[in-house]
């Protein structure tokens, strides 16, 4: 099964707390498919995120940060790199959300809401 290989290691940027307040200590690994697959991406350190990009109106049913977090860091690093097309960086999304144990409903509203929503390439 997919996995990550190391722990996600942030700081928090107070100064720039509106947009992307978080930035990666380290690099961070997620292995698509399984691990031994070959098919890793690589979050380098220094890369800055907001987590899951939640509208502030739907935070009390899925706030920005929670079990799925790193999935959001490797999906949020997909979509700025277009290092995959949209479409697999969504299921790669989906699939992270498995491995991390999220509930069922709450991975597929997640999914379905960067597939409908989230902004294009």
């Amino acid at each position: 099964m997919s996995s990550f290989t190391n722990p996600l290691e942030l700081r928090f940027l107070d100064r720039d707390i509106k947009e992307r307040p978080f930035e990666l200590i380290t690099p961070f690994d997620y292995h698509v498919g399984e691990e031994g697959s070959g098919d890793v991406i690589t979050v380098p350190a220094g890369y800055r995120t907001d987590f899951a990009s939640v509208p502030r109106i739907f935070w009390r049913i899925i706030p920005p940060v929670g079990r799925y977090g790193k999935a959001a860091v490797v999906h949020d690093w997909l979509y700025d790199t277009e290092s995959r097309p949209r479409k697999e960086a969504d299921k790669i999304f989906l699939e992270a959300m498995e491995v991390l144990e999220v509930p069922k409903w709450k991975r597929k509203a997640m999914y379905y809401a960067v597939r409908w929503f989230a902004s294009r390439y």
